[in-house]
């Protein structure tokens, strides 16, 4: 937790103000986290049905719906928590965990815990995560060790309680993101490939049940969010063409791109601009990964040569289209046609130089012990765990100072069966510019026709079709007929609408301040 308060700085010196509220899927995430909360404690069952882009159902299904993250946000919100602290406070735990768990599992691995920390350290704190604060799901791969750790005991010993943490932990890390479901579960078929003798032959018949229990367990636990994907996907089309995931795809520079001050501000600024994913881990922990190809430890040891393929796999798989077959996996595998930034993909070699330049590390501290070098040996793992961390340090982070939710908004709490619309209605291309009402929506829960996603449906192009004519007439009769009982309206963007409203008998005002004001509309 110490690492990510500082990698983080100056966040924690002002933890419920500091954010980045710049950012549209910053904002985004916040309401995410803060919906989950909300239903959890007073629709369970309707989860997915999200106040944003009104009438929809299912809402919540267009974009992450980061229902683990959001279990450790919950409390805060539950708490009286605003949005932003709860965000830090997950964002925080999340990076802790990450951090946490690699180093646990490569202790166990290695037995040397300098390099387990400099696996965990890599593992949480490199130029993907520190680039990507906007992005919560970024900073929770807290189960993904876990998982790959349950699948070398359940290939070891083909115990049905392995094979049950295994289930347990990938289900865990696939409710995390919608990318990190499909990165774990590329990890986990790469890890059983890459390790056939340890289930083929005469050990299928205990291994291979384990597997089969695993996988069922996982599917138990992510078939209802799935499900809610499908839906989705059936009644609004939501796809990603494979040509939309061209324009996401990776490139070699992002291997060789990081926004780590260090490197950022002496050689890699030029190409950072020029990368659309950052994914160069540093000098030092691809040396020791380098150790660890060269002494063979990739090779010989099953966990080390599991990581090398997850890290091969994932450099490919960032390239998206560009990649030779990768069409025939969009078609054969459906979930890849709800993912659509495949660079992300990057994150794999990342983890997989972390911890393969903790085998090496620990392989050269070994020899070094061997000759009676011990002083050495701690030298040099104190050296690496340093350097791997200041070799990815951003500080100081870029944040922005956030000034709460506009107090007003507590008055459509108050108004028993309001639906919202926050006018002027933004045309569909600059949709992003409602994540600001999204995140204000947090203060009242009321049903919102704005909206702000990883898709907009073709009701929300209907509504700014409607509305554009703000504040005629026809225009209040468009938002009387699509169900609004109450409006929003951003003074400083219409200018001439106070004066209107103020000539409609049937359009009263319910609170204001110096830039919007808040009506009711019989």
């Amino acid at each position: 937790m110490l690492l990510a308060l500082a990698h983080t700085w100056p966040l924690v010196t002002a933890p419920a103000t500091l954010s980045r509220t710049d950012s549209a899927d910053g904002l985004l995430n916040q309401w995410i986290l803060g919906w989950v909360a909300h239903a959890l404690a007073t629709q369970p069952l309707s989860l997915f049905d999200a106040n944003i882009f009104f009438p929809e159902p299912r809402t919540l299904a267009f974009s992450e719906h980061l229902v683990v993250p959001a279990l450790f946000s919950a409390p805060v919100f539950w708490a009286g928590g605003g949005p932003v602290l709860a965000y830090n406070v997950t964002l925080w735990i999340g990076l802790a965990l990450t951090g946490w768990t690699m180093a646990l599992v490569v202790h166990r691995w290695t037995g040397d815990w300098y390099a387990a920390l400099l696996a965990g350290s890599l593992a949480a704190f490199n130029t993907d995560t520190l680039t990507r604060m906007a992005h919560i799901q970024a900073m929770h791969v807290e189960f993904l060790p876990l998982a790959l750790l349950a699948l070398d005991d359940t290939l070891r010993s083909g115990s049905r309680r392995d094979a049950l943490r295994l289930g347990l932990y990938a289900a865990l890390q696939m409710l995390c993101s919608g990318y990190l479901l499909v990165m774990t579960g590329v990890s986990l078929a790469v890890g059983v490939l890459v390790r056939p003798r340890d289930w083929l032959g005469a050990r299928a018949r205990t291994v291979l049940p384990s597997l089969a229990l695993a996988i069922g367990v996982m599917a138990l636990l992510c078939a209802p969010f799935l499900l809610q994907y499908y839906r989705v996907q059936q009644d609004q089309g939501l796809t990603r063409s494979v040509d939309e995931v061209r324009q996401y795809a990776g490139a070699w520079a992002n291997f060789v791109a990081t926004g780590a001050r260090v490197h950022y501000e002496t050689w890699n600024a030029s190409l950072y601009r020029q990368a659309n994913s950052a994914a160069f881990p540093g000098v030092t922990p691809w040396l020791l990964a380098l150790v660890a190809v060269g002494a063979g430890i990739a090779w010989r040891d099953p966990r080390a040569r599991t990581w090398l393929a997850i890290g091969l796999v994932g450099a490919a798989l960032s390239f998206g289209p560009e990649l030779p077959g990768y069409a025939v996996l969009y078609r054969v595998v459906p979930i890849l046609q709800g993912i659509r930034a495949v660079a992300r993909f990057a994150l794999l070699p990342l983890l997989a130089v972390g911890v393969l330049g903790a085998f090496g590390l620990a392989w050269l501290r070994t020899r070094l012990e061997a000759r009676g070098a011990g002083r050495a040996a701690h030298a040099l793992g104190v050296a690496a765990v340093v350097l791997v961390n200041v070799e990815n340090t951003r500080v100081p982070m870029g944040f922005v100072e956030f000034d709460g939710i506009p107090a007003m908004y507590q008055a459509l709490a108050r108004e028993p069966n309001a639906i919202v619309a926050e006018l002027p209605f933004p045309e569909p291309a600059r949709v992003a510019v409602n994540a600001a009402a999204v995140q204000a929506s947090t203060a009242h829960w009321k049903p919102l026709l704005n909206g702000y996603s990883g898709y907009t449906p073709r009701s929300y192009v209907d509504h700014y079709l409607a509305f554009q004519g703000f504040p005629g007439t026809d225009s209040i009769d468009a938002l009387r007929r699509a169900g609004v009982t109450h409006i929003v309206v951003h003074v400083g963007q219409a200018p001439d609408a106070v004066a209107a409203l103020q000539k409609m008998p049937a359009v009263t005002l319910l609170a204001s301040d110096t830039e919007r004001r808040i009506y009711r509309i019989r």
